[in-house]
């Protein structure tokens, strides 16, 4: 099993000799930069300027834990008065649309120099999945520079892998037929996309070729997405974590494929519980919160992502030394609390309709009331799959059976057939919450 190469990447940037990472000297190195982005914030932003007034310096990196946490609706509310450049300084800015303040977007910032770490990360991210002179197929957003797929395409060119930068899927066939002529050794894009692309492969039997590894990233990554890819094409699947707010890139799976390991020379990061905002121990689920430590143009401070994980206890089995997240549990605002005993969460539902033969995408809708009713759309391209067998499905969660059989719980399952030449959906998938019992957060 090979280390995750972030071991020697950050050995380089510390210049520290011998064969492993000292994980003392990376800790002292984040207070130094914990500090010194405290001081930076301090005096360039006036968010900040008021926000961290009085607060001391940090002795150790623990007290952190006293500052104030930064909110996605900060972003929103407050927006430029958290640069700590000029605007003519920003080279790339990234509107995100959110569930939030109705009409109103996070607007996020970045410096050449901020997308420069981007690349770098990503280069030695990428150096697990390819070689030199081996081909990726990208099907990211990457038509616009600073985009996610152009950094992508940057940093392959610098570990001298071939690059072909396709642009997010929008007909399948379109995109296989490409594939197929390319034959690239590896493939980077969205979870449910690169599904799509695998059951219309698996389908029609399209080609002999089979890509070497697959990354998955931009969105969370099922078990159940994982397993299918497997089956289809019998390539080795990573997975990557990361959000724009983090610079796109937060951290990466090593060939153990146990929980991803994290880019801790840029960002420190926290568990948090949700409700009472105090540090977890590791080992604890809570929200996954983190600090920038390079960041020129907009620095956050304790940022909570909204996104429900742990730090995972022990050594990776890959050898190296480094904290490890867990794939991310599901974020708040994906929560649906059926009973003050009963929640689930969208990928309790992924994790078994994903393994469904011919699915393209899941939508849930959840109502809140006496009874609630859970009304599942699938899109699928499979003729063989019926709601009888979405229901089947459903009732493997222990949860939702018991719910059902007390009458507690309606399900109801719908089928939208897929045409070969209907667009897939380019935005967020849908897992919509209403009613009178509904657990709100997230972003």
């Amino acid at each position: 099993m090979v280390r995750t190469p972030l071991d020697a990447w950050m050995m380089a940037k510390l210049a520290m000799t011998g064969s492993s990472l000292q994980i003392d000297a990376l800790r002292k190195y984040q207070l130094t930069r914990l500090n010194a982005v405290i001081a930076q914030a301090r005096t360039a932003s006036p968010f900040y300027r008021q926000r961290l007034a009085g607060l001391p310096d940090l002795r150790d990196s623990s007290e952190l834990a006293a500052y104030p946490l930064t909110s996605a609706g900060d972003l929103i509310t407050q927006g430029l008065q958290l640069l700590c450049v000029s605007q003519s300084q920003i080279s790339r800015v990234v509107t995100l649309a959110t569930s939030g303040t109705e009409g109103m977007s996070k607007k996020i910032y970045f410096t050449a120099a901020d997308q420069e770490l981007t690349i770098d990360f990503f280069a030695c991210g990428m150096s697990s999945l390819v070689e030199a002179g081996e081909r990726v197929l990208i099907f990211l957003s990457g038509e616009r520079p600073g985009s996610v797929g152009y950094l992508l395409a940057e940093s392959l060119r610098r570990i001298k892998a071939e690059c072909m930068l396709y642009g997010l899927v929008d007909i399948v066939p379109r995109a296989v037929s490409y594939l197929c002529e390319t034959k690239p050794d590896c493939l980077v894009g969205v979870p449910v996309q690169l599904l799509a692309i695998a059951n219309f492969f698996e389908r029609w039997q399209i080609d002999s070729w089979r890509p070497k590894a697959v990354l998955l990233s931009t969105d969370r990554v099922p078990d159940s997405i994982i397993t299918r890819l497997k089956q289809i094409w019998g390539c080795e699947v990573f997975d990557h974590y990361g959000m724009t707010e983090m610079g796109l890139g937060g951290g990466i799976e090593c060939s153990a494929h146990h929980g991803y390991h994290l880019r801790e020379m840029d960002l420190f990061f926290e568990i948090i519980d949700e409700h009472t905002e105090q540090p977890l121990p590791e080992g604890q689920y809570g929200e996954v919160i983190f600090t920038t430590l390079t960041r020129e143009g907009m620095p956050l401070i304790r940022y909570r992502t909204g996104d429900i994980a742990r730090f995972i206890p022990g050594a990776c089995p890959c050898g190296s030394g480094l904290r490890r997240l867990e794939k991310i549990k599901t974020r708040k605002s994906q929560i649906a609390v059926l009973s003050p005993e009963h929640t689930f969460t969208l990928n309790d539902l992924d994790e078994v309709l994903f393994l469904l033969p011919g699915i393209i995408d899941v939508a849930a809708k959840v109502h809140l009331g006496e009874p609630n009713c859970l009304n599942i759309i699938v899109t699928a391209l499979s003729d063989s799959l019926d709601e009888k067998k979405i229901l089947q499905a459903l009732r493997q969660i222990p949860m939702l059976a018991l719910l059902e059989s007390e009458n507690h719980l309606c399900l109801k399952a719908a089928i939208l057939p897929w045409d070969r030449n209907t667009p897939l959906p380019q935005g967020k998938r849908c897992f919509k919450i209403t009613g009178n019992k509904i657990l709100v957060g997230g972003a």
